[in-house]
């Protein structure tokens, strides 16, 4: 019950985060304007608290909104089960379908992993100190080839699971416009190889915002070795941000 309780603090705190700020909100339309259309089919993988699914809406597209955890599932529900453009998956993503353990910080449930890599390179490194994940639970497992197979082709995909992006981006085979994974600087091997996967999937411009900017840092599309570059040098105090790779 304690536990249940930390979480529902962490979650009301994200809410205010993630929803309390107009020209956040309007800055993440803007953004996403460039690659969503209305009618278009987006999937929000790692949806949290919907913030993103809610920026997808405002913009008139149709969302399969993909979030594993109990607590952020019963509030995606609330927030979004009357809409008839979105559809609630409550199911992790990987290369392979399945049953896997998420890693759970009831504390801050925004860095919940499945992904035991990220809790290893968390631990002890600076900018993430006290963040601890004290509580695991089994979820199922489905890729993003079985998620198109079930919804359609989506014209954007954001990715947002904490250290698992290449994992997501190994179960899709096919290609789409235009995607988005996180990266954070205590996983830099995972941006670059989901950098890679892209390259193979077809991807050739890459653009990144940094944390929750919503702006983009460069103000030309660059190309897979000059992503890879930035990746590779971006100071450790950058934290974190989302990779944006179109194909073409």
């Amino acid at each position: 019950m304690f536990e249940g309780l930390r979480t529902a603090r962490s979650v009301i705190r994200s809410l205010r985060i993630y929803y309390g700020d107009r020209s956040r909100a309007a800055a993440m339309d803007r953004l996403y304007s460039q690659f969503v259309q209305p009618g278009d089919l987006v999937f929000d993988i790692g949806a949290h608290v919907g913030d993103r699914v809610a920026s997808f809406c405002r913009l008139g597209a149709r969302v399969v909104a993909v979030e594993p955890q109990p607590a952020f599932v019963r509030l995606l529900k609330l927030l979004y089960s009357r809409r008839k453009n979105v559809v609630i998956e409550a199911v992790a993503i990987g290369r392979q379908p399945g049953i896997t353990g998420m890693l759970i910080n009831a504390d801050n449930p925004t860095v919940s992993t499945v992904s035991e890599d990220f809790v290893r390179a968390a631990q002890g490194a600076p900018g993430w100190e006290g963040q601890n994940w004290t509580n695991s639970l089994s979820v199922p497992m489905t890729t993003l080839d079985l998620l198109i197979e079930r919804h359609g082709q989506p014209c954007f995909i954001k990715v947002d699971v904490e250290g698992f992006e290449e994992e997501v981006l190994q179960g899709l085979s096919r290609p789409i416009k235009a995607l988005s994974f996180e990266f954070t600087t205590i996983q830099r091997q995972v941006a670059l190889a989901c950098i890679d996967r892209c390259l193979a999937l077809g991807f050739s411009r890459f653009n990144v915002a940094l944390g929750e900017s919503q702006t983009f840092v460069h103000a030309n599309w660059i190309d897979g070795a000059v992503i890879r570059q930035w990746l590779t040098e971006v100071s450790h105090e950058t934290n974190s941000g989302d990779v944006y790779a179109v194909a073409g």
